[in-house]
């Protein structure tokens, strides 16, 4: 009598195979729309920097001349920051600051490139938010100014960006003076000769006709629109409204009634600005992915006095390169509906955009913490108490600043009298053969403002109140021997002279 089946048998292992593996794939089909699901809940990012942008030119910043409703609807509908501050009075630093999370103190990038240090880059050592984010699956875009380094080992897409489109350098022409209805001015014959107007898409030369604003603006769109099924990170950075002082007719026709060309011209350039980041919050609203990107808007420092009041740091005083609140208070403005539950709202306390380093990397789920940067997201959204930072750092040669919240401890090297220092056309000082010395005993003077009662820094209250001079000073100096064994990379060969409390002062930058 036969017990089995041979036939049976193998109809039942067919049966158990079938099983497993119609189980096996329900279980990967499963595992995948998880993935895919814990994916698309990571949000977008979109940095959009602009460069060279003054505190009092944004209209909810107190902007009373310049129009710019899209920007200012995106802070009344998210988070505007009243004391938000730059790690540094100029372009690159600043932005590599920016880049890293950490000061950029901490890995030498001092000063601005220039001359025989044109072509050196930021430290590869030091992880960027883009190489941070790739790793959280993020796909990485940049559009725009650069400024780190020109070099293939310092280019963005050694640096954790999947591709590039933009300038490397610190500036660009932004149109053909020539064409019909442009205002404004050209980069110089010598700055061209140097690859000031040279424009990239990843590591090719490419030919721009477009405004650069608005070529920088529809690259970004076509960007978000390739992208919007994955998570991304997408940083705008304009060079918007940096000299040269240029604007096309569209733009220009909102301020025929400015008689001042340059300050005509400037307003132009913040309104088609205003303009990018309308078209920018139109497509992520077209696409449904508005609630789910955190945009942050900010600019890379003050504005700059050598455009001779085209501009406005109002109500601070001081201007890019200098360390008083005009040169590194900027406006800056966050929005996420999904992240943010407090919106429409102002944060008080001081942050740094050393901060977006974390606060990114938190909002993608991991960590972009440093000695400098700090996730803002509990604190906007009430689960933190307090201030993120309890001191805020700045140094360029031997000038050092150090806030606290109230307070402002400033540190400059003042211009001897008895020395004859000469300018260049442009109003920078020549440095002697053998570059500016550096040396840690020369005289200095310091400034102690109070922040809450004085914003503009009219007064140096230093006599009035020797414990918080004393105290901010030993900070300044704890701060200052843990950065002492790092050089910078480049060379302060570029620096001005400033008058503070009717005295000379060399800035160095």
């Amino acid at each position: 009598m036969r017990l089995f089946n041979a036939n049976s048998i193998q109809s039942g292992y067919s049966c158990i195979y079938s099983l497993l593996r119609a189980s096996f794939l329900i279980l990967l089909v499963s595992l995948s729309t998880l993935l895919h699901a814990t994916t698309n809940n990571k949000p977008n990012i979109i940095l959009i920097l602009a460069d060279d942008l003054g505190y009092g030119d944004v209209g909810i910043f107190g902007s009373k001349m310049i129009s710019t409703p899209r920007i200012d609807q995106l802070a009344s509908s998210g988070v505007k920051f009243p004391q938000a501050y730059v790690s540094h009075p100029v372009c690159s630093p600043s932005r590599a600051g920016l880049m890293t999370g950490l000061n950029q103190v901490r890995h030498g990038w001092e000063f601005n490139p220039a001359g025989r240090d044109a072509e050196a880059g930021m430290d590869n050592g030091v992880q960027t938010i883009a190489e941070r984010l790739r790793k959280q699956g993020y796909y990485n875009a940049i559009v725009g100014k650069w400024h780190l380094g020109k070099q293939k080992s310092h280019h963005p897409l050694s640096r954790g960006f999947d591709e590039f489109y933009g300038v490397l350098d610190g500036g660009s022409v932004f149109v053909d003076p020539n064409k019909p209805g442009v205002e404004g001015t050209a980069l110089s014959e010598e700055r061209i000769h140097f690859g000031m107007n040279n424009r990239y898409r990843n590591f090719d030369k490419v030919e721009i006709d477009d405004y650069l604003t608005d070529a920088f603006t529809d690259e970004a769109v076509r960007i978000i629109k390739r992208k919007k099924d994955q998570p991304f990170f997408l940083y705008l950075s304009h060079t918007t409204p940096h000299t040269p002082l240029q604007a096309t007719k569209k733009y220009l026709d909102a301020y025929r009634h400015i008689e001042d060309e340059g300050t005509r011209v400037y307003s132009a350039m913040v309104g088609s600005l205003d303009v990018s980041v309308g078209k920018i919050v139109d497509t992520l609203k077209a696409l449904k992915i508005f609630d789910n990107t955190m945009i942050v808007f900010t600019s890379d420092n003050g504005c700059a006095e050598y455009i001779l009041g085209a501009c406005s740091n109002a109500p601070f005083r001081g201007f890019k390169r200098y360390h008083l609140e005009g040169g590194v208070r900027v406006p800056f403005v966050m929005h996420w509906p999904n992240g943010i539950k407090n919106s429409s709202h102002e944060y008080n306390s001081p942050v740094s955009t050393l901060d977006l380093s974390a606060t990114f990397l938190a909002a993608a789920g991991g960590d972009g913490s440093t000695e400098d940067s700090v996730n803002l997201l509990p604190y906007i959204n009430g689960i933190k108490v307090g201030a993120p930072h309890k001191y805020l750092h700045w140094k360029a040669g031997p000038t050092v600043a150090v806030r606290d919240e109230r307070w402002k401890l400033l540190r400059m090297a003042p211009i001897a009298s008895d020395v004859s220092i000469k300018e260049d056309i442009g109003g920078r000082l020549i440095p002697p053969e053998g570059g500016w010395p550096m040396d840690d005993n020369s005289p200095v003077d310091y400034f102690l403002y109070d922040l809450e009662k004085d914003s503009a820094e009219t007064s140096n209250v230093i006599t009035h109140y020797p414990t918080v001079a004393n105290r901010l000073q030993k900070e300044m100096n704890r701060w200052l021997l843990e950065v002492s064994d790092i050089q910078p990379i480049l060379s302060p060969i570029r620096s001005i002279k400033m008058q503070n409390h009717r005295k000379d002062y060399q800035l160095f930058f």
